[in-house]
């Protein structure tokens, strides 16, 4: 069996937005018991992670690392088509990744104690994410 559903996430701009209790209910809603989740962000400038879910300053000090590593309006980025946080926002993408796959026990996503889904906006103005959300069994 399988079940799909796309989901659309506002963002506020640069930051996390936690996804799990949605992908919690999309699980839930497919009536698979046992099987795999697989969630998939359709952008190139917003990414998907796992991450500690209790303590936000795990997710800010994330966010301090990448703007060293990927700072906007760095001269060394020929691509700046939609301002100087374009290319920063694609290389922070690729090294972060755009799925996640997570196994189903009982029909819910087995997450550890202090894991949560969240959807890493990496662009500076708000945008509207287009998630799709696969359960199999």
């Amino acid at each position: 069996m399988t079940h799909q559903e796309k989901i659309s996430i506002p963002t506020l701009g640069r930051g996390t937005v936690n996804l799990t209790e949605k992908i919690q209910t999309v699980v839930g809603k497919s009536g698979v018991p046992a099987g795999m989740c697989n969630i998939f962000v359709h952008h190139t400038s917003a990414s998907l992670m796992l991450c500690e879910n209790a303590d936000p300053s795990v997710r800010s000090d994330l966010e301090t690392f990448m703007s060293r590593l990927a700072p906007d309006g760095d001269p060394m980025f020929e691509h700046t088509a939609e301002g100087p946080d374009d290319m920063p926002a694609h290389v922070r993408s690729v090294l972060t990744g755009n799925s996640l796959s997570i196994p189903v026990e009982a029909g819910r996503c087995m997450l550890g104690t202090w894991q949560g889904i969240y959807l890493w906006e990496h662009r500076s103005h708000p945008h509207t994410r287009r998630i799709t959300v696969t359960v199999q069994d």
